[in-house]
């Protein structure tokens, strides 16, 4: 039994939460709080849920409207509407609206809730059959050539030459998902292929649970195609934000939000590599989390996926060792924190120039940026992330943390 909980009051989804608890054997039950959340995403028709609780006052508002949004979409689930008292008028109108039945949060009716409950599983799933039975699944469930079953597409997202990335719904996970789907078809005579290197870098992100690291739900291979779905932003990247401007104190959270997630990553043995604003994306609680490890490398790889001495990354955030093609070690992700953090303080990049060389040179041998006065005490922690020697600079993302945490606390080291 899988259920969406739409619902603003902590106290009324424990109740909820202990009534399903008892009446199913490990229901899976997610919260939707629309005072902190919003509303539904527009694409999200909830189709790997049982059945949708729905409160009638969402954020204030009404949840008749909420109602007839969800019944428009295809696929969405049965709705439960949850009233706070006994309320007949209320009661009628919901299921003139499509409710499947009401429940009073005052005086839960167990037997009636898991009664609706297992009415609205039932009719859903016979809904989901039905459609991918239907000539319209093929096209739902389908990305360029390949037919992924239980995963829509919803549409393009970016494309390279590596692979397509598409916004998704996934009926397993019964969330909105980003999907990188590989584009070729593996070549097992290829030592080191490219459908290697997609795989590495699931195994690389899979290996690390941090809560500012990017999640990954599912890899698979469909048509002979690999793809990973991961979890999706809507709030978008930290390049959105930083056109709308970050106040100071803000930027040192987020930079000791990457730090932190360095810092696992490091631990685990991998490098990024290709830090910068784009892959940092920021979550509906403010939270951030670090994405995009196509370049990342695992520090006990004996066999490079390169050619010895290609450049990676982007120039504008390139520690000058990686510039230069030079080795390249958990050092050079902190210089890319760096520049990010003096872009978040400044809403500019410390080294500019006309062509991507003259970038990399000027990281080797301009003096390092000075920041506005008034951000003056935060001087020296950028010095010891865009030092031009690694030797320079915080020799881990651990101690990088330990310095923000004493900024913080008022004791500078």
């Amino acid at each position: 039994m899988r259920v969406l909980l739409i619902d603003d009051d902590p106290t009324g989804r424990k109740l909820i939460r202990q009534h399903l608890l008892t009446a199913f054997d490990a229901p899976i039950v997610v919260d939707h709080v629309p005072k902190l959340i919003g509303r539904l995403p527009p694409e999200f028709a909830a189709a790997g849920y049982d059945a949708v609780l729905l409160d009638s006052a969402p954020a204030g508002g009404s949840g008749l409207d909420w109602l007839d949004d969800g019944r428009a979409r295809p696929l969405f689930p049965p709705v439960i509407y949850l009233l706070p008292t006994p309320d007949e008028a209320a009661a009628a109108e919901a299921i003139a609206h499509g409710a499947l039945g009401v429940i009073v949060k005052s005086k839960v009716d167990h037997p009636g809730l898991a009664r609706l409950l297992k009415d609205a599983q039932a009719q859903q799933r016979r809904v989901l059959a039905a459609f991918r039975a239907s000539p319209a699944a093929e096209s739902a469930y389908k990305f360029g050539p390949t037919v992924i079953k239980g995963v829509r597409c919803i549409r393009t997202l970016a494309t390279s030459a590596i692979s397509n990335v598409y916004l998704a719904e996934s009926e397993r996970e019964a969330r909105l998902v980003v999907l990188k789907l590989l584009r070729q078809v593996p070549d097992v005579s290829e030592k080191q292929s490219t459908f290697d290197r997609f795989l590495q870098e699931y195994e690389i992100i899979r290996n690390v649970q941090h809560p500012n690291v990017v999640e990954i739900y599912e890899l698979g291979v469909a048509d002979d195609h690999a793809f990973i779905a991961m979890e999706f932003f809507a709030s978008g990247d930290l390049r959105a934000k930083l056109r709308r401007g970050i106040k100071p104190p803000e930027c040192l959270t987020i930079l000791r939000q990457m730090a932190a997630a360095l810092d696992a990553i490091h631990t685990a043995g991998i490098l990024h590599r290709d830090l910068k604003p784009g892959n940092v994306m920021m979550r509906a609680d403010g939270t951030i989390a670090l994405i995009d490890f196509g370049l990342a490398k695992q520090l006990s790889l004996e066999a490079e996926i390169t050619a010895t001495g290609e450049i990676f990354g982007t120039p504008y955030y390139m520690s000058p060792e990686q510039g230069h093609g030079r080795e390249v070690d958990a050092r050079s992700d902190i210089y890319s924190l760096g520049v990010i953090f003096y872009e978040m303080l400044t809403n500019k990049k410390p080294f500019l120039a006309p062509t991507p060389m003259a970038v990399i040179y000027k990281h080797s041998h301009s003096p390092i940026p000075m920041l506005p006065t008034e951000m003056a005490g935060w001087q020296g922690l950028l010095e010891r992330m865009l030092g031009k020697e690694p030797a320079d600079r915080f020799q881990s993302a651990g101690e990088l943390v330990r310095a923000i945490d004493a900024l913080e606390a008022g004791t500078p080291a």
